[in-house]
């Protein structure tokens, strides 16, 4: 018997113990992987001079098969990570920027929404004259612009930002200010060419920035944040029914709001027109350049 393999000399029951092992070492690998040669060897009786089970290197065949598996795992694993989201995954972050919108910044745009009726409601109250009244339509006008300073800090502190809020913040902030401006006009406390200048004012820069939303988007400048200052306080002041010398002072305060009311769209005009040359000149290098 000298010099014939350990796996003839064991007989058919060495075969049946080497595909036992065989066996034993695919269980171990996930179903739809491939064990390796080693088991393959194993399976067909072992190398040369190797025990029942054993492997070419001389360690167990399921071991080495183990081994031979786990790069099919990972590539296994790195196939599922290339595929699509899972359908649960894409409805749970749907589910999440849904709740968002329910956040403490667009809750406090909604409340100035809110307040924009109430406030007209108690504006032209009882004949739209009487101190009281016009008392509590100040503090609903005064709630408002204060809830206008917060908002739109707290979404971009807190990263807040959300669609809903990018279109209802700038809708409530002018339908507060022409609400007030529209019930002073009505009731003879305002000149209505105030009210026309400020709120056609608004609306120009507002057409403005659709204008040149595709070559750009115009920053708000410090001289738009004190005109929107100087109006709330001037609109504030004349809602409130007052005599003697702050009755004056307020007619001044109104007049600062008008002149910066005036300066500021000016300007938003200058930044339009150099935008949109700029975007255009832009433009027209890049498409002379592809075209070279």
């Amino acid at each position: 018997m000298t010099g014939v393999p350990a796996s003839a000399a064991g007989g058919a029951s060495g075969a049946r113990r080497a595909a036992a092992g065989a066996a034993a070492a695919a269980s171990t690998a996930a179903p739809g992987k491939v064990a390796g040669p080693a088991a393959a060897r194993s399976a067909d009786g072992g190398a040369p001079g190797a025990g029942p089970g054993a492997s070419s290197g001389g360690r167990p065949a399921g071991a080495a098969a183990a081994d031979e598996a786990v790069p099919g795992e990972d590539a296994g694993l790195d196939a599922q990570d290339d595929g699509k989201t899972p359908r649960g995954a894409k409805i749970a972050a749907a589910a999440v920027n849904q709740a968002s919108v329910w956040n403490i910044a667009n809750l406090l745009t909604m409340l100035r929404l809110v307040l924009v009726p109430a406030f007209v409601a108690l504006m032209l109250a009882d004949g739209g004259y009487d101190p009281a009244w016009r008392s509590l339509a100040w503090a609903a006008f005064a709630v408002a612009m204060i809830t206008d300073l917060f908002d739109g800090h707290l979404a971009r502190t807190y990263n807040l930002v959300t669609d809903f809020g990018k279109i209802a913040d700038p809708i409530a902030d002018k339908a507060i200010m022409g609400a007030a401006l529209i019930c002073l006009s009505a009731l003879g406390d305002l000149p209505w060419w105030v009210t026309g200048v400020i709120l056609g004012r608004e609306l120009g820069v507002t057409l403005l920035r659709f204008w040149v939303i595709r070559y750009g988007v115009i920053p708000a400048s410090r001289g738009g944040k004190l005109k929107t200052l100087t109006q709330g306080v001037a609109v504030g002041m004349y809602v409130l029914a007052l005599t003697g010398w702050l009755a004056t002072l307020r007619w001044w305060v109104m007049a600062a709001a008008v002149v910066l009311t005036v300066v500021t769209g000016l300007d938003y005009v200058k930044q339009a027109i150099v935008l949109r040359r700029q975007g255009i000149a832009e433009r027209k290098a890049a498409l002379e350049e592809k075209e070279a």
